[in-house]
Formats: structure tokens, sequence, C-alpha cells
């Protein structure tokens, strides 16, 4: 199983070994966390150990390796070795995020599946549930932001949500900015709208303050950005046309601040297209 982290690997593994083995899967399941015990010597001892040990009243144990793709080369060729030795008593199940980690010999040997970045829709339902359940506050505007800071990640999400809830007593778009990015987002919000409707170079000094002054992580503010970009409620009322060609630009700007250019002038540039795009579409 690969993919980004929080969107469910570990858990539908688990998930199959209580489908395989039921109430005895503790002592049917061998989990490890590669990268923490990620040398030869604990595939050697441990793993091959645990594999051929003939399983009772079961077809197979089953082998369970989290951030598999951490495992140094020659564990990786020692475990290969044990996948084809012991391939009558044990299964494995690999957990990476970056398939490119393992070994081509293991991967010819294993079913691959993708694991995907949660939806939008199925996070928000979910922090929505937790929150009716824990009793906590939760207003749309701030699940929105959780989103926006895990991207699909469950696990952050949950986590950040936790920690909003337990610094604020509710969970509201200010609060997740305050606690994760730092920021007030209605001042950020501000600071866009001025850049582009109002007097550009007051906005400036806003974004300096922001981003120089304050150290505020520049790819937040462009994924807020975005988020006024593609927003339908937005002051900007930009044409759905100009639409693609904009987000075009965000991307290029977001993938340069990720690359290490200067994150002030990137902003400042993308903020400038903007500008540009509204007051055009604005002309008689």
């Amino acid at each position: 199983f690969y993919g980004p982290p929080g969107v469910g690997k570990i858990t539908a593994a688990l998930a199959l070994a209580r489908e395989f083995f039921g109430d005895d899967w503790r002592g049917n399941v061998l989990e490890l966390n590669a990268s923490d015990e990620r040398g030869i010597d604990v595939v050697r001892e441990r793993v091959k150990e645990f594999a051929r040990t003939v399983p009772s009243g079961y077809r197979f144990r089953l082998i369970i390796l989290d951030e598999a793709d951490n495992m140094t080369t020659d564990a990786q060729q020692a475990l290969r070795r044990i996948m084809e030795m012991y391939a009558n008593t044990a299964r494995f199940i690999l957990l990476a995020n970056y398939i490119s980690g393992i070994i081509e010999p293991i991967q010819s040997r294993c079913a691959i599946f993708r694991f995907n970045p949660l939806p939008k829709d199925a996070v928000i339902m979910r922090l929505r549930q937790i929150a009716k359940e824990a009793g906590v506050e939760a207003s749309e505007d701030g699940l929105e932001a959780i989103w926006e800071v895990s991207q699909g990640d469950l696990r952050k999400a949950i986590n950040t949500m936790q920690t909003v809830a337990m610094t604020y007593g509710k969970i509201t778009e200010e609060y997740v900015y305050q606690l994760v990015g730092g920021f007030s987002p209605t001042e950020v919000r501000d600071a866009i709208y001025e850049a582009v409707l109002g007097d550009f170079s007051k906005a400036v000094l806003t974004f300096k303050s922001i981003i120089r002054d304050r150290g505020i992580d520049p790819a937040y503010v462009i994924r807020f950005i975005h988020r006024e970009v593609t927003s339908t409620t937005s002051k900007l009322n930009i044409p759905e046309f100009s639409k693609p060609d904009l987000i075009y630009r965000i991307a290029l700007r977001h993938h340069a601040v990720l690359k290490g250019a200067d994150g002030l002038t990137q902003i400042l540039g993308l903020l400038a297209d903007i500008r540009n795009v509204v007051k055009g579409s604005r002309q008689p």
C-alpha cells in the first residue's frame, strides 16, 4: 500500500488482519515500523523468526511493515528472500509513502495499491461527525480551514481539530489559522482585497509584515489566495473564464516557493497578476 500520510494505509492493513484472523489477530500479526527498525538484523531476526513459525489453525501469519520505503537496500534484499522462502506460512503487507523507495524485486512480488488523498467532502463529513459526538462547536469555515491545512491527510485533520478545540474551546477559521499558521485569515483576506481592488502599495507593506516580520509561511498565504480565487463568494468576483489561467499561475508560484524562491516576491507577483485580470475584466 503506498500513498501520502494519513489516508488509511495502516487502517486498511489492520482491517484486513481482523478480517483474516478475527479475535486471534494479535497473535498472528507482526506489526513493525520499518523506519525505526529498518536494519538488516531486524529483518533476519524478528521478521524471519515470525515468518517461519507455522500458524495454528490458519493458512498463514501476517507481517505488516509500516514506512517500508525507509528500509535500507540490504534489509529489503533480505526481506525479498524471506518473502520467497516462507511463502507458505507468511504474507506481507508493506506500507510506503513513496513507492520509489521500494526495490523493484519486491515490487514485482507484490500487488500494488495506490492510496490517494481523501476527498474534501469525506474529510469534512468525518470532522463534522467527530465534532457532534464530542460536543465541540465547529463552524463550516473552521472545518474548511482544517481541510486546507491537512489537504486530505485525515490524521493531521483530526489532530488539528483536537488541538484547536483544546486551545480555544471551539473550531473557527480564525482559531485554526492562528494555531497552525500563526496569522489571522481576516487580515490576510483584507490584504488580498487591498492588493487586487485597492491600494497595492499599502498591501505590499502588509504582506512584508506578514511574511518577513512575523515569519508566516508563504505557502499558506498562496493557498489562501487560491481559496479566494476559486471561491464563488469572494469579493474579488473573478470571471469564471479567467480562473483556469489564474489557478495555473498560482500553481507556478506555489511550486517556485517550494523550490526555494523568495516567498514575498512570488506572492506580490501573483497578486499583481490577479489585479490585472480583475481590472481588465471590469473595463467597458
